[in-house]
């Protein structure tokens, strides 16, 4: 395991690129663990509509930052009282949605810390049946990212202001609304109350097992290539918010795996343009379905000829083309 130093910054544009350039280019063959601490921001999910998850008169009101990522998932609000992790590691289907694997050594610090934290659901870990982390993969040619947030003390009275959360998913887990869902670890801690880096420090000593610390702090060369892609990417409002057309079918499906939401644009029984939206996890861009369905005829089974050689759960995880077409018709 090697530690990356990714220094103070809490710019959430920055941060993501630090991961993102860290994940392609860091010691490829390494284990790796980063933190970042962001300010106010919210973070969407690689394949959102960032139009409709967030409360866009509250956003602009308090200045926060909307970037979106690279994993699949929901989004998630995101200030000085979070603490994020990052486990970068070699690709494998055994380690893809495996959030077991990678939330263990944090589950086992807070349980030493006396926070009775489990890992529950789809990639939740809760205290007391509240969500205090959530968790997101994605995969990066042969490596993977698995990243969580940890609720140290944030403002939570501006989660449930700041996002639209739909009621489905709400109902789905049987809550009245995200500010009962969610909670601090600050809350379950006996005792003085440490800062939120020493309780990095606390986390990294746990991953680590008290051993040394094999650690890598990034360059002035390095900060130059992170800046750039910050600029490219995560400063970039397509980027950020991305396409959304006008479209005439309108469909959606909620399975254990998360929610689907697709627009197509049908003319003359021809798919002339579609979007997949939610907070499904996948191993490839749904970006390669929607070009692959453009121009193809709307009926089940050009449909299915036109997806043949694709494997659907390599987008969509535990979904197969039967439930798609299903979907989409």
């Amino acid at each position: 395991m090697l530690y990356v130093n990714t220094g103070n910054s809490h710019d959430p544009s920055l941060n993501l690129a630090a991961e993102e350039y860290v994940i392609r280019n860091i010691a490829p063959k390494d284990e790796i663990l980063l933190f970042y601490i962001n300010g106010p921001s919210i973070i969407i999910g690689r394949n959102q509509n960032t139009i409709q998850e967030i409360n866009t008169d509250y956003v602009e009101a308090h200045n926060i930052k909307v970037v979106r990522r690279l994993s699949g998932g929901g989004a998630v609000y995101h200030d000085e009282g979070n603490l994020n992790f990052s486990f970068i590691a070699p690709y494998s289907k055994d380690n893809f949605t495996n959030f077991k694997k990678f939330t263990e050594p944090v589950i086992k610090v807070l349980n030493e810390m006396g926070v009775p934290a489990e890992l529950r659901g789809r990639n939740d870990i809760v205290v007391n049946g509240q969500k205090i982390s959530g968790n997101a993969q994605y995969v990066a040619g042969e490596r993977m990212v698995s990243h969580g947030t940890l609720l140290w003390q944030t403002d939570l009275g501006r989660v449930g202001e700041a996002l639209r959360v739909k009621a489905a998913k709400i109902e789905s887990k049987g809550i009245k609304s995200v500010r009962s869902r969610v909670a601090n670890i600050s809350e379950f801690i006996q005792g003085e109350l440490m800062s939120i880096e020493a309780f990095r420090s606390r986390i990294i000593e746990g991953v680590f097992e008290g051993g040394d610390v094999r650690e890598y702090v990034l360059t002035d060369d390095d900060w130059q290539a992170i800046q750039q892609l910050a600029q490219e990417r995560y400063r970039n409002w397509d980027w950020n918010y991305g396409r959304s057309p006008a479209f005439d079918i309108r469909r959606e499906t909620r399975y254990p795996g998360g929610e689907i939401e697709v627009y197509l644009d049908v003319a003359q029984g021809v798919i002339k343009d579609i979007k997949f939206y939610g907070d499904f996890f996948g191993q490839r861009s749904v970006d390669e379905l929607e070009k692959a369905l453009t121009n193809v005829q709307y009926t089940p089974s050009a449909i299915a000829k036109a997806l043949e050689n694709m494997l659907i759960s390599d987008y969509f995880v535990n979904f197969s083309l039967e439930e798609l077409i299903s979907l989409l018709y």
